[in-house]
Parts: C-alpha cells; sequence; structure tokens
C-alpha cells in the first residue's frame, strides 16, 4: 500500500527542479515506489571536493533533496514540510561515476517526519547515510484560522 497522498511522477519532479541547485547538481529523480523515493546524481566537477572525491555537502544536498520531496508527497494538500535537522555518516570515498540515493521513511507523524536515506554507488556500496528530520506544517485554513 502506498504512503503518498499526492500523485507525483518523476518528470514532474524534473519539471520542477529546473533551474534550482538540483539541476545545478545534476540531480535526477530515477523512481517513486509504494514507500520510496530514488534519484541519482553524478559525481563530477560540480560534486567534487578539491582532492577529487565527492563532496559530503553534494551527498547531503542529494539526501535532502530526496527526503524533502517524499515528504511533501507523503503529506495531504493542506500540509507542507520543512527540514528540521539532517546528519550524514560518510562511509565510502566516490571518485567518478554516479551516486544514487534512495529515502524510506522512518516515522510519519501529524507533525513530524523522520527519514533514511543511503547513498550508493555504481557497485552498490553504501557511501553514505542520512536521516533528515522533517516539520510537518499544517496551512491555516487547515488550523481553522483565518488566512488568505
Amino acid at each position: 500500500m502506498s504512503i503518498w497522498k499526492s500523485e507525483v511522477t518523476v518528470e514532474r519532479l524534473g519539471q520542477i527542479s529546473k533551474d534550482t541547485m538540483v539541476d545545478h547538481l545534476g540531480i535526477e529523480f530515477l523512481e517513486i515506489g509504494e514507500d520510496y523515493v530514488k534519484a541519482s546524481m553524478p559525481v563530477d566537477r560540480r560534486t567534487r571536493q578539491p582532492m577529487g572525491l565527492l563532496h559530503g555537502g553534494a551527498s547531503v544536498a542529494l539526501a535532502e533533496t530526496i527526503g524533502s520531496v517524499a515528504a511533501k508527497m507523503a503529506v495531504g494538500p493542506q500540509e507542507s514540510c520543512v527540514g528540521l535537522e539532517i546528519n550524514a555518516n560518510h562511509v565510502r570515498a566516490v571518485t567518478g561515476g554516479q551516486v544514487t540515493g534512495i529515502a524510506k521513511p522512518l516515522h510519519l507523524g501529524s507533525s513530524t517526519h523522520v527519514w533514511d536515506i543511503r547513498i550508493y554507488d555504481n557497485e552498490q556500496n553504501l557511501v553514505c547515510v542520512s536521516r533528515l528530520t522533517m516539520a510537518v506544517l499544517k496551512s491555516k485554513k487547515a488550523q481553522g484560522q483565518a488566512g488568505p
């Protein structure tokens, strides 16, 4: 059974990512499953640090992108999500190719979500483990308050 409360396609995610950091880093959404979102990112001049390795910040950007999209898809139309905290453990160096991240929920509450994002290299070796905590915000109308 799907956890998604909105129907979004990978094509639509690509469209809304145009001219953003997601687009600049070359992040591409690949798949939306019943309880996960998958995206990839190249390891190239945009995402490497000066020593030639995948930059930890690029891994975190990929993780937060996937987790944030997943969180928004898992809430109703009168709700939005914003990041509260993200952490990452970088467990393997990558110098080229692609990395692929998969976000799955650990907790889907009414006020917070916790997402587990695992990033793998081309050989399916674990590169980074990240946990993203999102706040779920209700619109003023959904809260019964006057608003626009």
